[in-house]
């Protein structure tokens, strides 16, 4: 039995590439950016044999085994080497359990996807498991990744099985449990039908070819989503059906690996490994901790990729040119290895890999990749000049490493990661307000837009790329990672995320309540209240909260008060710990230092330490920028002295200018670009052009309403300045001097208003009544008919602006111009810039 050797101790000989193990490639894998651009190349090239012959004769359904022979299969888990499972892990509370509060941005955010997961038709969904299983396709197919043509068709369906279970849980919303409930059962009718266990919404030759290591898109990619989403439908939404379903096809591929290692060998098999699988470890060894079955245990180990843990366990520090989200999810699994056997092997992988990562590898939001691959450790200004860095899938995959890294060791650090990235990497992704509108890549390039990444904003019906479906899991489980319990004679409670949100922690029988104040540049303090219904009306029973001071903050300023009593702290990157009988009059207040703060790019050339992210506690700030990103500061100069906060009552002093005002077309609209003022047609609010129709007016002598009313009626007889939304200290000057008299609107309507030259009297602001053509300062004309016109083109339509500041915005002083800095996660089709060369 070497055979148990060779499962056991490859990751080290391959790892190292000694011997005769053989290097690890990413060849045949390559991006799925890259396969949905030849898809159509590739499926012509086999048009005229669809139907594949098996590349080996394999029995799968066992008539033709030999005696005895599983029997070794069996063995194998008989002779490898178990430890006892790690003890002391933090416990996941149940999503059921956490409800976030609807006004909060991550409730937000969930219920917006909620909103699309209930758009679909299950009928739709299921059309080419339907087909592969050969039963009628009532309705049409979805489009995009999900095309009856695409080779990985079918995935979208595993994540919405997942997503589905893990919003249920999230809302207990009924209509949504209707659908996965359906959506389970008819795929079980498939799984029937094709009678061998296996399910799919493509046929079994495709895994011929991947045994065969011939061109195939990533089949046991799409197996695992599927795998995971009845394993979850089965975990979470408490689905029996959806286990028996599970075990039967892991049954099926326990058989076709095993065959393919018996006629071939398992050197065969890893190598066929480098073709994308997703978490296939994950979802097993997640299996076996259900079931206790040695098959799932050995199948488990055999999707391990010891070619890549290899380089992990003799702490390399090289991962450039390997596909990132091929291999992140098989640390994840390596991860749940760790859980299931106790060697303390996978743990030391995980943890020197997400420690490379963040060292070598990341972005200021917590992502990585580009292109969907590794780059050189600590080159990342090379990454800049791609539009295509962090794909969304690995800040997915990046999280469920970080969050069990937290939950082994409690590390702050590992919260903090988590938080980043959530924040910044997960919330980013998402259009809005707007169901079933989200990104594949989130770009970091100097004047990038979200819209104008390789793939920009997806369709609701015809993407379903890799991002769309771990998008959807994403923004279903936003409340698993708030709370953690520790187990134990008291009960003690994690509090690791400030999300509004209420917890029913029932081993202490408290139902508890985070009220969270959304953050502002204007109040540079995160506060967070924290109340407690006991569930009993009696209750004896003390419990801990362990309450996260995060690494980002200092103690100057911080608080955190008990009733009346203000409660003594640690240093940032500790807990404060609270034992005590909790009751419903105790109020639990935290308010922690939000500063800002600039992060030097992960590049080791001295030639770019000025290359630097601005931060403001979680929160990564984007400059509203076209691609420029120098910033000159003094020297020795405080953050302080350079960034300034923007009060929130500038927002009433937004304003946009229009004419032709009319139900029947649309109208025109004062804009600014390239130095120049034009009227163009009014934009849609949240892109780059809305920015650039939106001006602040600015107080000149006279002492205007701190609060302007929407029309500017309140301003009429007063001096302003106009000054540039995304171009802050700029002031629009119409090729005179900047300062404007508004005075009632020369046409003589009663809305409108004209803005006057104040040093050249008689002189307006004047459109041209053509859009595209420059607004100048012109002066009144004198004959009758030529006046007429000229009152017409020199009034104006005020209204409140297309644009408006975030709750957190500041000014930063740049060399050239001021940037205006927001949340990444507030920017939709605007251009931004996330890194700055900041000087001294």
């Amino acid at each position: 039995m070497g055979f148990v050797l060779v499962i056991v101790s490859m990751v080290v000989v391959w790892g190292c590439g000694g011997g005769e193990g053989k290097e690890c490639t990413n060849v045949p894998t390559q991006s799925h950016t890259f396969r949905y651009q030849t898809w159509k190349q590739e499926v012509m090239s086999h048009s005229h044999h669809h139907h594949l012959n098996p590349t080996r004769n394999m029995s799968l359904n066992g008539e033709e085994e030999e005696q005895g022979k599983d029997d070794d299969w069996t063995m194998l888990y008989e002779k490898m080497k178990m430890r006892k499972a790690p003890e002391g892990l933090l416990k996941e509370v149940s999503l059921h359990d956490v409800r976030l509060h609807g006004g909060s941005i991550h409730g937000e955010a969930q219920n917006t996807n909620l909103k699309y997961l209930l758009m679909f038709d299950v009928d739709r969904l299921l059309w080419s498991f339907r087909k592969n299983a050969g039963l009628p396709t009532p309705g049409t197919p979805y489009g995009g990744w999900e095309d009856p043509s695409i080779e990985v068709r079918g995935h979208f369906v595993g994540h919405y099985l997942s997503a589905s279970a893990l919003m249920w849980a999230s809302t207990h919303n009924e209509e949504l449990k209707k659908k996965m409930s359906a959506l389970v059962a008819s795929l079980s009718i498939c799984q029937q039908k094709i009678g061998t266990g296996y399910l799919s919404a493509f046929p079994s030759e495709f895994f011929d070819r991947f045994e065969a290591i011939q061109h195939v898109w990533a089949p046991y990619y799409t197996i695992h989503k599927i795998m995971a989403g009845l394993l979850d439908q089965h975990s979470i939404a408490e689905n029996p059906q959806a286990l028996k379903m599970l075990t039967w096809m892991v049954d099926y591929f326990y058989k076709r690996v095993r065959n393919v290692i018996r006629k071939y060998s398992i050197d065969w098999h890893y190598q066929s490994l480098n073709e994308e699988t997703g978490g296939m470890n994950d979802v097993l060894y997640r299996l076996y901790s259900i079931t206790g079955d040695p098959k799932h245990l050995v199948l488990a180990h055999l999707f391990d990729k010891p070619c890549f843990l290899g380089l992990l366990a003799v702490k390399a520090n090289d991962i450039a040119n390997f596909h990132a989200n091929t291999h992140i999810p098989v640390v994840v699994g390596s991860q749940m290895r760790y859980e299931v056997t106790g060697d303390p092997l996978y743990k030391e992988i995980g943890t020197f890999f997400m420690d490379i990562v963040n060292s070598s590898h990341s972005y200021a939001t917590g992502g990585t990749s580009v292109n969907e691959f590794w780059s050189d450790p600590k080159r990342m200004v090379e990454t800049l000049k791609a539009r295509n860095n962090e794909e969304s899938c690995t800040t997915y995959n990046m999280l469920k490493v970080s969050r069990n890294l937290f939950r082994w060791t409690k590390e702050i650090s590992y919260a903090d990661y988590y938080e980043r990235a959530l924040t910044n990497g997960v919330l980013s992704i998402q259009r809005g307000t707007e169901p079933g509108v989200m990104l594949y890549y989130l770009p970091q390039t100097p004047g990038a837009s979200k819209a104008m990444s390789r793939f920009g904003w997806g369709t609701k019906f015809d993407s379903f790329w890799c991002c769309y479906g771990t998008g959807i899991e994403s923004f279903s489980k936003l409340g698993d990672s708030i709370y953690f319990e520790e187990e134990g004679e008291t009960p003690s409670l994690y509090i690791i995320q400030y999300i509004s949100s209420s917890f029913n922690w029932k081993s202490a029988r408290i139902m508890l309540n985070q009220t969270v104040v959304p953050s502002s540049s204007m109040d540079s303090f995160l506060r967070v209240s924290l109340t407690f219904s006991p569930t009993k009306k009696t209750s004896n029973t003390s419990s801990t909260l362990n309450l996260r001071l995060p690494t980002w903050t200092h103690i100057h300023g911080a608080k955190v008060t008990l009733n009346s009593d203000s409660l003594p702290l640690p240093s940032p990157g500790n807990y404060v710990s609270i034992t005590r009988k909790w009751s419903s009059s105790d109020k639990l207040t935290l308010q922690f230092h939000i500063p800002l703060r600039t992060e030097t790019i992960k590049d080791d050339r001295s030639e770019y330490a000025s290359i630097k992210a601005i931060l403001y506690g979680p929160y990564l700030l984007a400059g509203h920028s076209t691609g420029d990103w120098d910033i000159k500061i003094g020297s020795n100069a405080s953050i302080t002295d350079w960034i300034t906060p923007i009060p929130a009552t500038y927002n009433t002093q937004l304003f946009s200018f229009y004419q032709h005002l009319s139900a029947s077309a649309s109208p025109f609209v004062l804009t600014s670009f390239n130095n120049s003022l034009t009227m163009k047609k009014s934009p849609k609010p949240g892109t780059s052009s809305a920015i650039h129709a939106t001006f602040r007016i600015i107080d000149v002598q006279e002492k205007l309403p701190s609060r302007l009313s929407p029309t500017l009626r309140d301003v009429i007889g007063k001096s302003v300045m106009l000054e540039l939304f995304d171009l802050p200290g700029t002031r629009v000057d119409s090729s005179s001097p900047s300062v404007f008299l508004v005075v009632q609107g020369l046409d003589g309507r009663n809305e409108s208003i004209s803005l006057e030259s104040k040093s050249h009297r008689g002189c307006f602001v004047h459109s041209g009544m053509s859009s595209g053509m420059e607004v100048k300062l012109r002066c009144k004309a004198n004959s009758d008919a030529a006046a007429s016109s000229f009152k017409q083109d020199a009034s104006f339509i005020a209204r409140r602006g297309l644009s408006k500041y975030n709750p957190i915005s500041f000014v930063a002083k740049g060399a050239n111009r001021n940037f205006l800095l927001e949340p990444l996660l507030a920017f939709r089709d605007e251009h931004y810039t996330v890194y700055f060369n900041i000087q001294e």
